[in-house]
């Protein structure tokens, strides 16, 4: 990184989170991020979870199972970071912990979202708000075809319908959230991790934000103009 770009980048902007749909490339784009600012990357691991891959043949026998899985590791890697250096490097999330929420009131009953309820606030755990969140979006036949080609065998087995109710959720929460700054990307056009010149100009927002809510729409200015 250079020293412009350490400059340009916020004393207290040390947590960026990379949100969105099953799909939409989170995880790649942290991946770049925190190789841009030499950062230190926080991965949630699907692999990890047992449950997941029978939830996706199943689906609500074991959300319950798979959801509490994902809760526990998400605020075990948090809580880690929070306790972590202050003066270390910019840590890049690809997920946020609110939005473990979000899949729970998608997935679970009336009784098992009581349980969950139970058990999220006995953990009383401190959780570090993002200094930015950046929110990809996508088209759902985007998120389908990019699930295709990555090739996760019990990921195709998601139906469009499950990815219409995903992508509806995380648009339904973005659109009140103002906990942090927010970056909304439309990622159904432009590919910052394949194509340069769209990741040059989306890490450029990246280090000039500093708060508020913002919105990365290349392809629609070009059309417009």
């Amino acid at each position: 990184m250079t020293v412009e770009a350490i400059r340009t980048i916020p004393t207290e902007s040390r947590f960026i989170v990379v949100e969105g749909p099953i799909g939409v490339g989170k995880t790649s784009l942290a991946k770049r991020l925190a190789e841009s600012f030499s950062g230190d990357l926080v991965l949630e691991s699907n692999v990890e979870n047992p449950f997941l891959e029978e939830f996706y043949k199943s689906g609500r026998k074991t959300a319950l199972p798979a959801q509490l899985f994902f809760l526990f590791q998400r605020t075990r890697q948090l809580e880690s970071l929070r306790q972590s250096d202050m003066f270390a490097p910019v840590k890049i999330a690809d997920f946020h912990v609110l939005k473990d929420r979000l899949f729970a009131e998608l997935n679970l009953n009336r009784d098992e979202m009581a349980l969950y309820d139970q058990i999220y606030a006995s953990l009383d755990i401190e959780i570090p708000a993002p200094d930015l969140v950046i929110y990809l979006q996508a088209s759902v036949d985007a998120l389908m075809s990019r699930i295709s080609r990555r090739g996760i065998g019990y990921e195709r087995r998601i139906d469009r319908a499950y990815f219409e109710k995903v992508a509806d959720s995380y648009a339904r929460f973005y659109h009140d959230y103002d906990e942090s700054p927010l970056l909304i990307v439309n990622a159904s056009s432009i590919d910052p991790i394949r194509n340069d010149a769209d990741y040059e100009e989306l890490f450029e927002q990246v280090r000039q934000i500093s708060g508020g809510r913002h919105f990365f729409n290349p392809a629609a200015t070009v059309a417009f103009a």
